[in-house]
């Protein structure tokens, strides 16, 4: 019989070190904010399209690892990533076309 209960601690660390690396480069970034990166992407720049993306990637490997979803049905699985992926992607075009019709709204009252 094969092994009835593995520990796992070697894989808590593992995530935790991922996890660990992709926060410290978020703060990296967020501490340095490289001019390289303040060019002005789809809707936003590009340094803020990084901390979207590695937070997604956060999010997607907490669920995926504590929320134990690799040991699901696949639909199951796809049901919940998708949705959350569509309400998130939905939360940031609302997000980028409020903040950018505020910032041309405001622009000749406010001192940015």
């Amino acid at each position: 019989m094969a092994h009835a209960h593995e520990s796992n601690t070697k894989r808590i660390w593992i995530v935790f070190g991922i996890l660990s690396v992709i926060t410290l480069v978020e703060v990296y970034l967020g501490i340095i904010k490289p001019e390289a990166l303040h060019l002005h992407g789809p809707g936003t720049s590009w340094l803020n399209w990084i901390f979207i993306i590695l937070t997604l990637a956060k999010a997607y490997g907490i669920a995926w690892v504590f929320m134990h979803l690799e040991g699901e049905k696949k639909w199951f699985r796809r049901s919940i990533v998708w949705t959350a992926v569509f309400l998130i992607i939905y939360l940031v075009t609302l997000l980028l076309i409020e903040g950018g019709y505020l910032y041309e709204t405001l622009a000749p009252l406010v001192k940015w």
